[in-house]
């Protein structure tokens, strides 16, 4: 992505110079799918496919801004004191909720500004757009007004506009990831208490591959329901006994021992996955410290044959994808990423074989679904930032 351009864009848009820069990246989930509301850890990291703006400020509270990626709907402005969701404004309801809660944070902003947006990452494939465009707003809002907004208070502002502002009932772990991530490393996260833990992620001779399945996620959010509703009915179950709050503080040899308490067997598996799932995002942490890549991997495909078997919401398309990277060479490990259901599945591939790796996977897949799979070759990166105006 060239700064540049957007600068080009900005004068011809405004007619004026744009005064500093700033990017907020994508994110996907290395291992830990599920756990979150239960009580267990996730291991997202940020990639460096993101965000991207130009701003200046202006003398007056008129707001004024305009995205690349929907040039046909133009110029979207409002002021200050204008700050409900309106569902003309499109995409520009991200970065207005995150302005509205800004403020009603106790932020001060002394004048209204211009931007121009631009992002690479991929539409419909899962990698949290709309959590890089919150992001990106409280960075450039933070960086063009020198304000001090402690980083957490932004992620927290992030989720804030997904649950109340757009009424998504998402959790805590696409902008912390977005908001905290580092280069070459992931974050173990513990999303109840938003205790977190850097982990080395050294890749020298392997790529992470984001193959989208293209598959529309119809299922997801019913499924997504029923899935939180079998493993609240397991942990009811389990508390009749264990003094727990949640399946992710069970260990795996504890869950084995009382799992008879689960009298509905779709439901046990159900909390298996849940619990084992959540051992093996601690199981990672450990790995990649001392810096073996090898077992990472094989965490990620007993995840994958986990969301496949016990909790069910892999699909024909995401398990042909990773199986068909499962039997090509040169691959450490796959996992399907994110709700499920289609979306998109994840590849560590050996340097030497990723053009392969690409046409071949997508050839099977081609063949047995019918239609392309999209592959992104990903860089792990840092989180949201002020970049330089080149």
């Amino acid at each position: 992505m060239n700064v540049t351009m957007l600068k080009t864009t900005f004068k011809e848009i405004f007619e004026a110079s744009p005064e500093q820069a700033f990017f907020a990246p994508g994110r996907i989930n290395l291992i830990g799918e599920h756990t979150d509301y239960n009580g267990g850890h996730v291991f997202p990291c940020a990639i460096t496919y993101g965000t991207y703006a130009v701003a200046r400020k202006r003398s007056d509270n008129l707001v004024r801004m305009y995205s690349m990626n929907f040039a046909d709907i133009g110029i979207i402005e409002f002021t200050l004191n204008q700050l409900d969701y309106e569902k003309e404004h499109n995409w520009a309801n991200y970065p207005k909720g995150m302005i509205r809660y800004i403020l009603e944070a106790g932020y001060q902003l002394p004048s209204g500004f211009e931007c121009v947006i631009d992002g690479n990452i991929p539409n419909g494939a899962g990698l949290s757009s709309s959590a890089s465009i919150e992001l990106l707003t409280g960075v450039l809002v933070a960086g063009l007004f020198g304000i001090d907004i402690p980083r957490l208070d932004v992620i927290k502002l992030g989720k804030q506009v997904e649950n109340q502002f757009i009424g998504v009932n998402s959790g805590i772990m696409d902008q912390f990831a977005i908001g905290m991530g580092k280069k070459n490393a992931g974050i173990l996260l513990d999303c109840q208490t938003l205790h977190y833990e850097y982990a080395p992620i050294k890749l020298e001779n392997h790529k992470i591959i984001i193959m989208n399945t293209n598959k529309r996620r119809e299922l997801a959010d019913s499924k997504y329901n029923e899935r939180r509703g079998e493993c609240e009915e397991a942990l009811a179950q389990l508390q009749e006994k264990l003094p727990i709050e949640a399946l992710g503080q069970l260990s795996e040899a504890e869950f084995d021992e009382n799992q008879q308490l689960i009298t509905n067997e779709t439901v046990r598996k159900r909390a298996k996955h849940a619990v084992y799932e959540n051992v093996r995002t601690v199981k990672a942490l450990a790995e990649l410290k001392t810096g073996n890549i090898e077992a990472f991997g094989q965490l990620m495909n007993q995840s994958h044959q986990s969301l496949r078997d016990d909790y069910e919401v892999t699909g024909i398309e995401l398990d042909s994808l990773v199986e068909a990277a499962w039997a090509h060479p040169g691959v450490l490990g796959a996992r399907m990423t994110g709700a499920g259901f289609g979306g998109c599945a994840i590849a560590v591939v050996a340097n030497e074989e990723v053009e392969n790796f690409i046409a071949n996977v997508g050839a099977a897949y081609r063949e047995k679904i019918g239609y392309n799979a999209d592959f992104y070759v990903a860089s792990i990166g840092d989180g949201a930032k002020e970049i330089t105006m080149e």
